[in-house]
Parts: structure tokens; sequence; C-alpha cells
């Protein structure tokens, strides 16, 4: 298979530096000899790359002449230090190759201000040290920390504060992406192509981190089909689609602002399709060792490259023969991959019959849902916002170990976190919203029929009949053709707090009363309504069904 190596966009480390403060005090004597800034030049792999060394205030509160840890302080208040780096202007006639480092001194006990003049202890994961924020684009992710060394050799900073970072240092953003001709990426953010497939089978119903976006009009109004697509899958979401891949992404289809304005002979008037790792999607994190930065990229260029093959693209030419295109930082060329960068099929065929086959498979377990069952998932289609089983159970006043019970018996449909329940995905949603359709026609054709006899029997209806009909609507109840006799009561789910031991049918029987007490109200038979057969379930015993005489006697 032929691809194109994608490029880094942004990216970002998180990086802590343990056992001494002398990064930042060697910054702080750098800025005061030079009067608030330094600036040089140096050279990486044989590039020129400026630096300049500056400072800034700081929210750490000043912790007088000596830190808690016992080191002497020997500053008027607390000033952070930035190094901002670029490639030099004559390499890089675009100025977006660059980095900027943010050094801020740690230890043990130091408090910050907030920004309601409230103060807070920050945790420090060791006793004294640095924090270096080193944020940038358009740079290879392995070259951030030796450029970092390499700007602080030129400006008279030690290089050895900056080797060896701290256990807790980690990747805290970071995204690859190659530049699709115009021409040939409409497949990419079609409303069936692999963006809007993934969001509508992947992405959970309700779920916190749930982000699809499809905005087809730039900032100024004007339509552009594809302006900005995405789609974020968290950990589970992503292992779904590719078994052997880890950490959440955000797949993004984009054009500039401006793209409009531009020729086809411009690389901004054509969008570019990226994919970035998303911290916050989740708990675990990214190191900052050579391979986990290698591991990282590799699936990022995975997702990426399985989006491209799923939409065709690598195999569509744009208008220059090729689907690709090169800009400042992105090379276009095609290359034939290695067997171990092969990317993953992304079947979403696959995922799709998955689901449908788990609804279809619920659905007919057990003869069909059950009523708790049904009043559950017609609240997860409905509800907009977070649902507990406590708002399902007090919307359809059911006891909430009902409405938990039925949840479990319906798990492949549904996901349970942090005491919500939503949905498994927009596609699950749409089959359980017609199958919940169904079930409520069905009810409703039973509940009209049992309410014709009624009516034609009684020519006119008073309140106790009035009452019955309800009763009868409630349980779905079967009568004869002259609305004299009942042929089946359901109940549907009886709490199994209703029933004791040595009395199993509690719940039925008083369930039972009430309506054989509305039967007689309105002049009917006893026996008519004892003949009659009675159908519920229960929990641990499934579905029953009895004589309403031998429940009654």
């Amino acid at each position: 298979m032929k691809s194109t190596e994608p490029a880094w966009h942004e990216f970002a480390l998180q990086l802590n530096y343990a056992g001494s403060l002398e990064a930042h005090f060697g910054a702080a004597r750098i800025v005061d000899q030079s009067g608030g800034s330094r600036v040089t030049e140096f050279t990486a792999s044989g590039e020129r790359w400026t630096a300049k060394l500056y400072y800034q205030e700081s929210g750490i509160c000043d912790p007088g002449d000596v830190l808690p840890t016992g080191t002497a302080w020997e500053f008027d208040g607390v000033r952070e230090h930035r190094i901002a780096i670029q490639r030099h202007g004559e390499e890089d006639p675009v100025g977006e190759q660059k980095l900027n480092a943010h050094i801020r001194p740690r230890w043990d006990g130091m408090r910050v201000e907030q920004s309601d003049g409230s103060r807070r202890k920050l945790d420090v994961p060791f006793r004294e040290g640095v924090n270096v924020v080193l944020s940038g684009s358009n740079v290879d992710a392995q070259r951030y920390q030796p450029l970092l060394r390499g700007a602080a050799t030129a400006l008279g900073l030690n290089p050895g504060h900056f080797r060896d970072p701290h256990d807790s240092s980690t990747v805290r953003d970071g995204e690859r992406y190659v530049r699709v001709h115009c021409d040939a990426s409409g497949p990419i953010h079609a409303r069936d192509g692999p963006i809007a497939q993934m969001g509508h089978l992947l992405e959970n119903d309700r779920s916190g981190y749930r982000k699809v976006v499809q905005n087809d009009d730039n900032d100024h109004g004007e339509n552009l089909p594809g302006y900005y697509h995405t789609v974020t899958l968290g950990p589970s979401r992503v292992r779904e689609a590719f078994p052997e891949h880890t950490v959440p992404v955000e797949i993004k289809h984009y054009y500039a602002r401006e793209a409009l304005s531009r020729s086809k002979d411009d690389p901004l008037r054509h969008p570019k399709l990226g994919v970035s790792y998303q911290v916050s999607r989740w708990d675990g994190s990214v190191g900052v060792t050579p391979d986990e930065l290698a591991d990282l990229e590799r699936e990022l260029d995975r997702t990426l490259r399985a989006v491209l093959e799923d939409a065709g693209v690598t195999m569509t030419p744009g208008a220059g023969g090729g689907p690709f295109v090169e800009d400042a930082y992105f090379d276009a060329d095609l290359t034939e991959l290695e067997e171990s960068e092969q990317p993953p099929k992304l079947n979403l065929t696959r995922i799709r019959n998955e689901q449908e086959s788990i609804v279809i498979r619920q659905l007919m377990a057990n003869g069909g849902l059950s009523e708790v069952e049904e009043e559950a998932l017609g609240t997860l289609v409905t509800d907009g916002g977070k649902v507990s089983p406590a708002d399902i159970a007090e919307e359809h006043s059911r006891h909430v170990g009902s409405v938990r019970r039925a949840l479990r018996r319906i798990d492949d449909m549904v996901e349970r976190e942090y005491g919500s329940v939503s949905l498994r995905s927009p596609h699950v949603a749409e089959m359980v919203h017609d199958a919940v359709q169904q079930f409520r026609e069905a009810s409703r054709s039973v509940t009209e029929a049992a309410g014709q006899a009624l009516l034609s029997a009684e020519r006119g209806l008073s309140d106790a009949t009035s009452a019955l009909m309800t009763w009868c609507a409630k349980h779905g109840v079967d009568v004869d053709n002259r609305g004299e006799a009942i042929e089946a009561i359901r109940l549907g789910e009886i709490d199994s707090d209703r029933r004791r031991p040595g009395d199993p049918l509690r719940g039925v029987r008083w369930e039972l009363r009430e309506g054989l007490k509305r039967w007689l109200e309105s002049g009917r038979d006893r026996e008519a309504f004892a003949n009659a057969t009675v159908r519920w379930r229960e929990e641990d015993r499934g579905r029953r069904s009895l004589p309403a005489s031998a429940i009654l006697r």
C-alpha cells in the first residue's frame, strides 16, 4: 500500500525536572544580567534556530526568605521564565516552525494564588525542581527536548538541567496531519463518510466526552462543505475501531478560515485531515521517552491512514494527479508503507452489524421487552441529558431496584458509568427508538380494542367504567368481542420487594384485586374476570402465567 508520511502540527509536553531549582536560578541570573531578556542563535541538525529568554510575572505566592524545603530564596517575589525557540526566518519564511518553553519553579509546600484571590497548595511530585510546559507546532515530536537543550546551551543555561525528565512528565497534546486536495476530500466528510459514521456508530449516546461536529459554514457565513467536521473517540471507542490502539483521539477535517479566498494553487485552499491525541478524554497518560513518543506517532498515523483508506482518498486523484497537496511542512509524495506501518481496516460495516445483532438479540430475548425495560429505553431515547436509574424510576413511578435490574437485562445496549446510564451509540438509539415505537403502537392497539369492546357494551361511560378502562389500558387487557369477559391480563414486571417469603404472589394478587374491584364496580360478573389468564414477569423466574382464579383465592 502506498501512502504519504503525515506531518506533526501541534505538540505539547509537560516536563518535570526534579532535584534542583538551578534551572530557575540560572534563568533568573541571565535575565537580570541581560536587562530583562537575551536573544541568540544556534544550529541543530544543520538548521538555524533563534532563541529568546525572557520572564513574566507569576501566580506563585512569595515564599519569603526560605522555602518550606529549607532552600534559601533570594528574590523579591516569584517570576517565571520562557524560552521562545523558532526556526530562522531565512529558512522558514512562513514562520510557523516554533516552540515555547514555559519554565516554572516547583517545591514541596508551594502555594499559588487563584483568579479570585484565594490561595491553595499545589501538589508537587518531588521535593524541588522545575516544571517546563514545552509546546509548539510543525516540529517533529522527537526534537522538542533536544531543541530545548540546544537553546539553553546557546543562552548560557546549563542544558543538563533539562535532561532525564521525572516519571510524572507527560504528553499534553499532539496532532499529525495530511493536506488533502479539495477535489478529493469529499468522501472523508460526506454524510456517509468515515467521520460521520464513526460518530454514529462509535460515540456514546450522551457521554460527557461526546463530540461530533459537522459545520459547513465558515466564520464569514459562507458555505464550504467540510469546513469543520470532527469526531472524538474515547479509549473504549478507539479500541472498538482499532483493537490495538489505546489513546483517545479527535479526527478532524478542516479548512483554513481564508480558504475560499485562495486559489487552488495555494495550499491553504485545501483542507487538512488531522488526528490529535485528546489527553482530557481519559485517566491515562502518554510518557515522554523516545519509545513512547514513537508509539503515539504510530497510533495517530495508523488512525489517519485508516480514515483515508476507508474514504478511498489514496485512490482518488486531485487536480494535480494526486490526492495530497504539499505545504511548507507536509511532503505530499506517496511512498510504499512497511508491513508494520499498514493501517488497520476501519470496518464500520462490521461494527454496525454487531450493534444491530445486539439490539435484535436483546429485543427477542424472553419474548420481547418487559414493561420496565420499555420504559427505561423510552426515557433513554427521548432524554437529552444525563440520566440515572433513579431518574427513570421517578419518571415512571417504579422502584429503583426494578429499573436497575431491567437495565442489567439489556446491558449490551446501554452503558452505565458514575451513576448515569446511556444508550451505546446513536445507531443503537435509532434502532431502540423504532422498537419502542412498535412496542407502544402494539400496546395502543390492545388498549383501543379493549376500550372499544367495553364502550360498545356500555353504550356510554360511567365513572366506574372509565376507571376500569384506565386499568385495562395500563395492563393491556384482552376482552371478548362483547366486552363481558376478560381473556388475558398483562401485569408486566412485578417488583421483587412486593413478594414475601411464603407468599410469592403477593404483588400479583394486589394488582389483580385492584382490577377486580373496578370490574365489579362497573357491574360485571366476577366469574368473567376470574377465568382470565394473568401474565407477568419476575426477575429471577422470568415470565409467568396463571389463571386469575388461582391467584385470587
